[in-house]
């Protein structure tokens, strides 16, 4: 009740008749001031007119109005300077720090917002809110899907810059492990960020040059330089090959060297996988991208095209696993370039977000504002969520309208989350 009340005070759906204070005199709300999401009073620098008098202060909002000494607000400061207390029970007076007796008004849901609500929170219908897409303004859809989009650029924005910091502010370092992450698209990108962070970049720098003692320290640091990690119906084949035990050697020379411990080797996930996503071959891939200094962060922030960046992107394996997909066990020779798809999918989620993380570091708005023409350069994602979306009503012209989907469903939907989304706010105050 008290999340519905917040709710119906900032959007001021106020009942039809008149609002007054416990004692009866008027209130009229001119602004409700600005929602307040840390500690203290819930809205700040609300205006309203009390009885003929202009008020500009705090507003405290509860269920119940014994909640404000329940939660200790009676002794506390912060709260001196609150101008109004809104509940939905008002039982007793509020009384501030210092003495002050708050001015309060018992505020009721309205009806058709109290059921919209329950009928929004409850149904298992997927997208609750699906009846009333189609009513929407594209000027309502269009300024909500830019915020979304938004939004998730932001929220990508935190997570590599959190990298960075791990990575001792390496911004290199910290592209070295996102891009890392997405290569495994998903079901492995945990895996894939563990070993990126294992994977000693200043130190791997001095043999960049030599792209077998890259794939070993990439292969061994993975994990996946033990025997045990052969299935055994290819071990003795790999042995017979000679290419495992090389790379062995050259790991475990290299791991003595600079100190190397590898990741669990457990953590990849093969089971229900394409032998194209295998840790192998986009290791491999990883490998050859460093080695060819195509992943360097310098030349991704030269790139002002789709085209550009695919180019600077496209990789392939190394010679051995043109015939492989695991050790010892061989394929049809295949150069296992990154595919077209794929390619879509590293520039969203990897080369899009650096551009607008690496901006906002160094207060470069141009390259903030290339992150936004790339993703409207590129199609839309082709997923469950987005056809989901489509089926609704709401369909992506390019890939930032797929990834403002993909934010409205994991961050809205999936969270029941319908009071601070704009789709859940026309729903809410419709009449039915």
């Amino acid at each position: 009740m008290e999340k519905l009340l917040h709710y119906v005070w900032k959007h001021k759906m106020f009942p039809v008749r008149p609002l007054l204070t416990t004692t009866g005199e008027s209130v009229e709300v001119i602004d409700a001031g600005l929602p307040n999401t840390n500690a203290g009073p819930d809205f700040f620098n609300a205006k309203v007119r009390i009885g003929g008098t202009m008020w500009v202060g705090n507003i405290e909002i509860h269920d119940n109005a014994s909640d404000w000494y329940a939660h200790g607000h009676d002794k506390d400061k912060a709260y001196d300077n609150v101008v109004l207390h809104v509940a939905a029970e008002t039982g007793q007076d509020i009384i501030t720090s210092d003495g002050r007796k708050v001015a309060q008004i018992r505020l009721d849901v309205p009806q058709e917002v109290s059921r919209n609500y329950d009928e929004l929170i409850t149904t298992d219908h997927y997208p609750p809110c699906y009846a009333i897409i189609p009513q929407l303004s594209r000027l309502t859809v269009h300024s909500w899907m830019s915020r979304l989009q938004a939004e998730r650029l932001e929220q990508k924005t935190d997570a590599i810059r959190q990298r960075a910091d791990r990575c001792g502010g390496s911004w290199e370092s910290a592209l070295f492990v996102t891009m890392a992450r997405n290569y495994g698209f998903g079901v492995n990108g945990d895996a894939f960020e563990a070993w990126a962070m294992s994977v000693p970049l200043q130190s791997v720098a001095h043999h960049r040059d030599d792209l077998f003692q890259i794939e070993a320290i990439f292969m061994g640091q993975a994990g996946l330089l033990e025997y045990d990690t052969i299935p055994e119906p290819y071990r003795d084949d790999a042995i017979k090959e000679g290419y495992f035990d090389r790379l062995r050697k050259e790991y475990q020379y290299m791991a003595h060297k600079f100190g190397l411990t590898p990741i669990d080797a457990g953590m990849w996930k093969f089971l229900r996988m394409r032998p194209q996503n295998f840790p192998h071959i986009r290791i491999s891939q990883l490998a050859q991208l460093y080695h060819s200094r195509q992943s360097d962060l310098s030349r991704l922030a030269e790139c002002t095209s789709v085209e550009q960046l695919k180019a600077l992107l496209r990789t392939r394996v190394t010679p051995y696993w043109e015939t492989h997909y695991t050790f010892g066990s061989t394929s049809v020779k295949n150069r296992k370039s990154i595919s077209d798809p794929s390619l879509n999918l590293l520039i969203i989620n990897t080369a899009v977000p650096m551009l607008f993380a690496y901006g906002r570091h160094r207060h470069d708005d141009t390259l903030c504002s290339r992150a936004f023409s790339l993703l409207s350069e590129l199609r839309a994602e082709n997923n469950h969520i987005v056809r989901l979306w489509e089926q609704c009503g709401l369909k992506a012209e390019n890939a930032g309208d797929s990834q403002a989907l993909i934010q409205l469903k994991k961050e809205y939907c999936d969270k029941k989350d319908c009071l601070r989304c704009r789709i859940g706010y026309e729903y809410l105050k419709t009449k039915r």
